[in-house]
């Protein structure tokens, strides 16, 4: 397994993918997106911050290509819907940073209230600039957190802590959860009437761009001041700037841009309202280390056990139900593969989970399920993308969980339909990976062994007809199961010990009361 590290990613973090066998490439930031496509043609895993963007354009031939890792929180950088059709998993780090994002933004608010950069510069350039630099205490003031996640919630605990009054607005919390935290949540607009600072904290989405735009600026308080070490593109920077300008709002300090690094002539620059620091929310030793071996220990596993932690883009996992799963994820593959070759082009699958259920997380199982079902089509299809590449062909996928299993600790159920036919697989763990029923008839064998699935005539001599040709074509017979279908025919599943050839395959069709037969 190779693993490509950008932007500086910590020595931490890559050690672990070395003792765990990986080949560690690093890298400086890659800007160009076709440099980008060359550099992760041969890799398994990507990781990078900020400076490396992942454009689709970038990802468009990266076949091997299994997880892109970010170390840190935000994956605007990342085409993370370009990834997700390529089967790609895109994880991060959130927790790694939080401190240092929530103590950096405290850190911009005190520069603002004490005009900390402008008195260091007035000093260092021969000055006692004193007079003009009378700030504000912060005991007592109000502050308006937008987002109360991890860091939001961390910025709203220590301002508390020094005597602030904080509420939230969190566009990701229902209004049901108004009054339950030590945190009270407003509105919108009614944050931004009563914040004498507010300070973002939420991640850029398409409904988060320009959150804070002209309108909603000139809704803040008369004099009131901005903090964004979130994420670039919350705040309109145009509209800041006349506000700034205006008086209406007394200052701001951004820590993230719109456009990343910012340009030199950006008229953010020289705005003498205006603290400006490059992005340094995650700058700490700690949390360099943090986010690399969190991300490191995620792809790991991730990659050896398929456990998903951290992954914005596939359900969450743990290690522990990885291992509770992890038994039926051959059988599921094995499983998806046999009813392709029942049914080649499927329009529904049903799924149905019988028995003891309380400890199975089948969310992994079924996207392995649809994803072997569709992966002897065109195209890449990986538990990531399996289930919008069923809803794209048009295969309709059902799941249930509970019920009767027959006797068993848990059956799974599989009914699989298309092209005016359903066939159903029953199959369990017990005495290992097993179908017991094939179409309602009791056959068992292992669907992960090389398996001849034959439909004959329910007469005498078939078995040893049917024993005779493999014999002669030098093909040992593992196990033949057999079930009678009560219609004058009976099914056989005949586990062997390799594939046949094409011409051994069309010999034993034409034997006669061989009514039809399938290798899977």
């Amino acid at each position: 397994m190779k693993v490509l590290a950008c932007d500086g990613i910590h020595e931490d973090g890559l050690q672990l993918f070395r003792l765990a066998g990986w080949d560690v490439a690093v890298a400086e930031p890659i800007k160009n997106p076709d440099d980008l496509a060359a550099a992760i043609a041969d890799v398994d895993a990507l990781l990078v911050r900020s400076a490396t963007q992942v454009p689709a354009s970038a990802l468009e031939h990266a076949r091997r290509l299994r997880v892109i890792g970010r170390a840190g929180a935000g994956v605007d950088t990342i085409d993370v819907d370009a990834a997700t059709a390529k089967g790609i998993a895109v994880m991060n780090a959130p927790d790694g940073n939080t401190l240092a994002a929530a103590e950096h933004a405290l850190s911009l608010l005190f520069a603002l209230a004490r005009h900390i950069p402008r008195a260091d510069a007035g000093m260092k350039s021969g000055q006692w600039p004193k007079a003009g630099l009378t700030g504000f205490e912060l005991e007592g003031k109000k502050l308006g957190v937008i987002g109360l996640g991890r860091i939001g919630g961390t910025v709203a605990r220590k301002a508390q802590g020094i005597g602030m009054e904080v509420a939230a607005y969190d566009p990701f919390l229902p209004p049901s959860a108004a009054g339950k935290g030590s945190v009270p949540l407003k509105t919108l607009d009614d944050l931004l009437a009563w914040a004498d600072i507010v300070t973002l904290h939420i991640p850029r989405t398409k409904e988060t761009t320009h959150l804070l735009n002209d309108a909603r600026l000139r809704s803040m308080k008369q004099g009131a001041y901005l903090i964004n070490a979130a994420r670039g593109g919350l705040v309109d920077e145009a509209a800041l700037l006349r506000l700034l300008d205006e008086g209406h709002l007394a200052g701001a300090a951004l820590d993230t841009f719109a456009t990343e690094p910012l340009p030199a002539d950006s008229p953010l620059r020289p705005h003498p309202k205006l603290i400006l620091t490059p992005h340094l929310g995650a700058s700490t030793s700690e949390a360099q280390q943090a986010v690399s071996t969190i991300l490191a220990r995620q792809v790991i596993d991730f990659v050896a056990t398929g456990a998903v932690a951290g992954c914005v883009n596939l359900p969450p996992l743990t290690a522990e139900a990885a291992r509770e799963v992890g038994p039926w994820m051959p059988l599921m593959s094995a499983l998806g593969r046999l009813a392709a070759r029942l049914v080649p082009a499927p329009t529904r699958l049903t799924v149905t989970y019988a028995g003891r259920t309380d400890a199975l997380d089948t969310r992994p199982l079924t996207r392995l399920l649809v994803c072997a079902l569709l992966g002897t089509h065109s195209g890449r299809v990986t538990p990531v993308n399996a289930l919008q590449e069923a809803s794209a062909r048009g295969l309709v996928v059902a799941e249930t969980i509970g019920g009767d299993s027959d006797g068993f600790d848990r059956l799974l159920r599989i009914r699989v339909e298309g092209d005016d036919r359903a066939r159903e697989i029953e199959a369990t763990l017990h005495r290992g990976p097993r179908v017991v029923r094939l179409d309602g008839v009791e056959i068992e064998f292992d669907p992960l062994s090389h398996v001849l699935l034959l439909r004959n005539e329910d007469r005498p001599g078939m078995i040893g007809t049917v024993g005779s040709q493999l014999g002669a074509a030098g093909i040992n017979i593992v196990n033949f199961a057999l079930g009678a279908a009560g219609d004058g025919q009976a099914r056989a599943a005949i586990t062997v010990d390799q594939p046949l050839d094409d011409a051994q395959l069309a010999t034993l069709r034409a034997t006669p009361g061989v009514l039809s037969l399938q290798q899977v």
